[in-house]
């Protein structure tokens, strides 16, 4: 992976960690990367799982829903563990 790429795929994260934020709460920009990076692993894997596929387009839109949705998911599991 080159710089370009790992820039792109932080600000994707940290995008959809804001998004996931404002949906079920928390804060903080380090938080915001971390749950949205996880989030795009997690949002992949579940799209992929239930054959949901998005033709919206613009993959960057597709992508920042995708890891917003993955976000989510993570936020609440994290929430009922602890």
């Amino acid at each position: 992976m080159d710089a370009k790429a790992l820039l792109v795929m932080a600000g994707i994260g940290i995008v959809a960690g804001f998004l996931a934020s404002i949906v079920v709460g928390g804060g903080g920009l380090f938080t915001y990367l971390i749950t949205g990076v996880l989030g795009a692993f997690v949002g992949g894997y579940v799209f992929k799982a239930l054959g949901i596929k998005m033709n919206i387009g613009n993959p960057l839109i597709s992508q920042i829903i995708t890891s917003t949705v993955g976000a989510i998911i993570v936020i609440i599991i994290a929430r009922l563990i602890v």
